[in-house]
């Protein structure tokens, strides 16, 4: 298998005046029929916001096409400015506390049996947005009992007591997204910090959550360091991984320094689950809500992996 280069040996993420070409296993499908628009008849009516729109998912039209959509809270305007993410950065508007009853009934109406809310990172709060979060979450069970409910978090600047107000309402995952390996952090998540969300990881898992963590690949990180982020993860109590491909979403955002081989996804599928993660999924168009419905069920990954092993041999 060709090792995960690197185009420097510096602090830098890597610049790629030529853009690489996109390969064919990158190829998605354009987001059709009935359900698709059903759950955007839905996301308009109720003015909710979709990490699935703002960050430019490639995999919408599979998702919405099985009427399902990753809801993202506390507006979509963000106070900080990852270098991969198309999310909007500046002065977010004020908290509208109307919104956990809308995120509750629009999951009501869709009817699904498992739903994912992410959110903006709202630094210029005091409480970082975790009190809406926490009243999200309850709304969202209160009207949907049967749901299963998968959050996608900020890092709280790793502060106890808002992270506290996550598991006191205990979601069946928490999920925080490391996205790069140690090195690359500061140029890659500009204000955040790689211990910093291990800390955050560990606080959850602490608290007697179902964790979850995601890596981007094609920034510019070598092999070992990827192999190194897994083995830091897995000591911070994480259970479930997701491992997939960076797509630059403008010109302004960091150029892709390499398409990662779906071969190469396998090999660190392969290398998680060795580690001992519970759930690893990897490949190209992974994203952190892609298959999440199955990351709730303990077991579930790994002995499918252990089966298809099996078979194998």
């Amino acid at each position: 298998m060709q090792e995960l280069r690197i185009v420097n040996d510096n602090n830098q993420a890597p610049c790629s005046p030529n853009p690489v070409k996109k390969p064919n296993w990158l190829r998605v499908k354009l987001p059709i029929g009935e359900s698709y628009k059903h759950v955007r008849d839905l996301v308009d009516q109720h003015k909710l916001h979709t990490i699935c729109e703002s960050g430019n998912c490639p995999n919408m039209g599979e998702c919405w096409g099985a009427g399902t959509a990753t809801f993202m809270i506390l507006g979509n305007i963000c106070t900080r400015s990852c270098g991969f993410c198309a999310v909007a950065t500046g002065r977010p508007e004020a908290v509208d506390w109307d919104e956990p009853q809308r995120v509750a009934e629009a999951i009501f109406l869709m009817r699904v049996k498992h739903a994912v809310i992410t959110s903006v990172d709202r630094d210029e709060l005091q409480d970082g947005g975790s009190i809406i979060w926490e009243h999200t979450i309850r709304a969202v069970k209160s009207l949907n009992p049967g749901t299963t409910l998968e959050t996608l978090i900020p890092d709280f600047k790793a502060e106890k007591e808002n992270i506290q107000r996550i598991i006191d309402v205990a979601p069946e995952v928490v999920s925080h997204n490391i996205e790069t390996v140690e090195r690359l952090t500061k140029q890659v998540r500009i204000q955040a910090k790689y211990w910093r969300s291990m800390e955050t990881l560990k606080i959850l898992k602490q608290g007697g959550m179902r964790t979850k963590s995601g890596i981007m690949l094609g920034l510019g990180e070598r092999k070992e360091e990827v192999v190194q982020t897994l083995r830091d993860l897995k000591s911070s109590g994480v259970d479930v991984i997701t491992l997939g491909q960076y797509l630059q979403p403008t010109k302004k955002h960091l150029p892709v320094d390499r398409f990662v081989h779906p071969d190469e996804f396998a090999e660190l599928r392969d290398i998680g689950y060795t580690l001992g993660f519970d759930y690893v999924e990897s490949g190209p168009l992974v994203r952190s809500s892609y298959h999440s419905e199955k990351h709730v069920l303990p077991g579930y990954g790994r002995n499918e992996w252990l089966n298809q092993k099996e078979m194998i041999n």
